[in-house]
């Protein structure tokens, strides 16, 4: 029989057989886990008490309270001190030669003097007081005692008591005694009292200078949004900026660092103050660290424009409330006024809102214009509502050319007298002959003027967005000149850079519009030429320049500082054509936006100010010719002909083609291909031998683009 045995103990090696018994190995349960010990369980304790949000407001409270107190002991010592010594006159004085101002550094000098000058007539004036108190105390007693005592007689004599003599003086003693008494039972607990008012003045003092570091403030307090902008925020963030020579100025001024600062002024949705530098400092220096001070002012950089005023070695800062820049502006008049009406000659178009939230209007009377930036922030939308505005002047015609070609320009069909809509190179070739018919509009007026200088004519305004295509043409006419490009040989090119030169004069105005602005995209010339230069956000600051000017951004124009798709709409404006605050080159422009239906509905009204217009979607392109051959023609045989007999001749070989050429038209023609027209016997002339190697010229050019 199998014996059943249950082992209770370790097992060791079994016992084998058939009659092996059966063992029953019971594994003992897994010791049990030992028990945390205490400091182990008090430091997560303490952990968590360290880590809670109550023990936190509650040791901010303790350290914003006890720093209070102790700074604002500081800042009683330091006025006290201040009103003691002539501390304020030497600060005042280091701080007027730090910033090179030597004759307030003499008028605070002078101040110096005469507070010592007092100060000595003070302490001499105390070695005589004492003997001067006394004379004063025993003259004074002796006269009180007197008028006690002849009181007291007049009330004997009333009375006819003879004891009532000494009663006004018995009175006094007896007041006098009732004061000491009390004097005596509140001197005590004044003397334990005074120590806790002390500290609660102290205290006081500190909580109205916010005497305690921002971690200590409770949260309402320490986020730095809306932070006012004071006079010692403004100077530790100049202190803080990282400008060695800036920082030692501040420093040797002490808390008259604040005597570089202007008033700080409101203006708009935010403030405004000059700001002086030290010698030694140059404006470029703080320009180049915008980021930083932005920061150290608690913003961001977007809301921190710094431009240079007239004076010099003056920085102007204009600093945004925290997120009004983020804020809509509202919107146009011309939407809200349907009673709106333009005038080109007299008025100002409203385009929006600059930095102080004062009306933006800009005037278009003869004046190019040139809107850039990067794709999809506003550019189309900002010099739309130029021309919704100018619509409104009946006289004003419009040519335009719409590159993009998705219908942004659709509502001006009916008021504009050509409206080429598409991005595709027929397209461009159409908004060359649009330009090209402008210029010849341009130089037939010119022509009329020159008959009568008194002549007068409607303004035409010939625009072309998304410019950049046009520009990057690749597509040749019959004689092999490019459409696009910017040599002298494109005549997209040629056609802008000729009504710049010209055209205001005559009212035929060149408005373009462009995004990513480079030098193959917007050549130097054209971009140059325009008037009314403005930009929205872009890339770096090589192509503000390229859209501004040197000038502009030399100034503090920044529109490669806006941030991309957040501000949409914000033009940095380089124009004589808008109120620029006096000594920048340049202003920023919140611009109004007007949508499609709102846009429609102005065009509308302007329609009706106007009889019925049929709009090209085309130009008709007229027979093309040869110039250059022509000229030789027209030469025939003689070696030279005077430029005059020149173009008489052309014009009637043909009146279409050649009819409004002036001398500007036949010089460009020749310059094209290096040659030009030359005196002779003290008149301009046009040689066969010129003719000729323009001619070949054009052709090795030629046979060259074939070979490529």
């Amino acid at each position: 029989m199998t014996e059943n045995v249950i082992n209770l103990h370790k097992p060791t090696d079994p016992p084998t057989g058939e009659n092996a018994p059966t063992v029953l190995t019971v594994v003992p349960d897994p010791a049990p886990a030992r028990p945390v010990p205490l400091w182990v369980r008090s430091g997560r304790a303490i952990k968590r008490a360290a880590t809670d949000e109550g023990t936190k407001t509650v040791v901010r409270a303790v350290a914003r309270h006890g720093l209070y107190t102790f700074n604002g002991g500081r800042i009683v010592a330091r006025r006290t001190w201040d009103g003691r010594t002539g501390a304020r006159y030497e600060r005042m004085i280091r701080a007027a030669e730090a910033a090179g101002n030597l004759e307030v550094a003499e008028e605070w000098e002078e101040r110096l003097q005469r507070f010592r000058q007092a100060r000595h007539h003070r302490r001499m004036d105390l070695l005589h007081s004492p003997v001067e108190a006394a004379k004063g105390v025993a003259v004074g007693t002796g006269m009180g005692v007197g008028v006690l005592v002849a009181l007291g007689v007049v009330m004997a004599i009333n009375t006819k008591r003879p004891a009532d003599v000494i009663t006004p003086l018995a009175a006094t003693i007896d007041f006098i005694a009732t004061v000491i008494r009390i004097v005596q039972i509140v001197w005590g607990p004044a003397l334990t009292i005074a120590p806790f008012l002390a500290l609660l003045a102290l205290w006081s003092v500190g909580a109205h200078q916010k005497a305690a570091p921002s971690w200590s403030m409770p949260e309402h307090q320490r986020s730095s949004d809306g932070e006012p902008i004071t006079p010692s925020i403004v100077v530790k963030a100049l202190r803080d900026l990282g400008v060695p020579a800036l920082r030692s100025a501040i420093k040797e001024m002490g808390d008259a660092g604040a005597s570089m600062l202007g008033p700080i002024r409101i203006a708009g949705c935010g403030v405004e103050v000059d700001v002086t530098l030290p010698s030694g400092v140059s404006t470029i220096e703080v320009q180049n660290r915008r980021r930083k001070l932005a920061e150290n002012l608690t913003r961001h950089e977007h809301e921190v424009f710094i431009t240079i005023p007239e004076a010099a070695r003056t920085v102007r800062l204009w600093v945004a409330d925290s997120g009004a820049l983020d804020e809509p502006i509202g919107p146009s008049p011309l939407v809200t006024d349907e009673t709106a009406t333009a005038d080109y000659k007299k008025g100002k178009a409203p385009w929006g809102q600059d930095l102080r939230g004062d009306a933006a209007q800009l005037s278009l009377f003869q004046r190019h214009l040139l809107v850039t930036g990067l794709s999809n922030q506003g550019k189309t939308a900002s010099l739309r509502a130029l021309a919704l505005w100018a619509a409104l002047d009946k006289t004003v015609e419009f040519r335009i050319a719409d590159l993009k070609g998705v219908g942004d320009w659709g509502m001006f069909d009916g008021l504009a007298s050509v409206l080429i809509q598409g991005p595709t190179d027929d397209d461009v070739v159409d908004a060359t002959w649009m330009v090209e018919d402008a210029l010849d509009e341009m130089n037939r007026r010119i022509g009329v003027r020159q008959q009568d200088p008194k002549a007068v004519f409607n303004p035409l305004v010939v625009i072309v967005d998304e410019a950049q295509v046009a520009f990057m043409c690749p597509v040749k006419d019959d004689q092999k000149n490019p459409y696009g490009g910017s040599k002298a040989t494109s005549r997209y090119f040629m056609a802008v850079r000729r009504i710049h030169n010209q055209g205001r004069a005559v009212d035929v105005l060149m408005w373009q519009g462009t995004q990513d602005p480079t030098d193959q995209n917007l050549p130097k010339l054209v971009r140059e030429g325009a008037h009314t230069r403005a930009s929205l956000a872009l890339g770096t600051e090589q192509q503000a320049r390229m859209a501004l000017g040197d000038k502009a951004v030399d100034g503090g124009a920044a529109p490669h500082l806006l941030r991309q798709g957040l501000d949409k709409g914000t033009l940095v404006v380089a124009s004589d054509g808008i109120a620029v605050p006096a000594g920048q080159a340049s202003i920023t422009v919140r611009t109004h936006y007007i949508d499609d239906d709102a846009a429609k509905a102005i065009c509308e009204r302007a329609k009706a100010l106007r009889a019925g217009i049929t709009t090209l979607r085309a130009v008709d392109q007229r027979e093309e010719r040869d110039a250059l051959a022509d000229i030789l023609s027209v030469l025939g045989d003689a070696p030279r002909l005077f430029t005059q007999d020149v173009l008489k001749r052309l014009a009637v070989l043909s009146e279409d083609a050649y009819g409004a050429w002036t001398f500007g038209d036949l010089k460009g023609a020749m310059e094209a291909y290096g040659e030009e027209p030359r005196k002779s016997h003290g008149r301009m002339a046009i040689h066969r031998d010129h003719v000729l190697r323009a001619i070949a010229m054009r052709d090795d050019e030629g046979s060259a683009s074939a070979s490529e």
